[in-house]
């Protein structure tokens, strides 16, 4: 797991860019998993955008390994 998370090949970038879309998708889609009525088109959109929004970013970041990240900083971390 460790591995899929940090790793900057291709292939564990690929696979975290597939993984990111699954989600997306089910989460635009849980209105109907759970059983309540479809969403209009324009908000399954705007829940893929939104989601896409969070999950970027935070794949990124966690693909960055060794890299130091915004919450490597001491001073974030200590709240100065």
């Amino acid at each position: 797991m460790n591995q899929f998370l940090t790793s900057n090949e291709p292939k564990w970038r690929c696979l975290r860019t597939i993984v990111q879309g699954v989600i997306g998708v089910i989460i635009a889609q849980l209105p109907i998993i759970l059983g309540n009525y479809p969403l209009d088109p324009v908000w399954t959109a705007a829940i893929v955008a939104l989601s896409m929004a969070v999950l970027s970013p935070v794949m990124a970041m966690l693909g960055n390994g060794d890299e130091p990240t915004l919450f490597d900083d001491d001073d974030v971390a200590e709240g100065e």
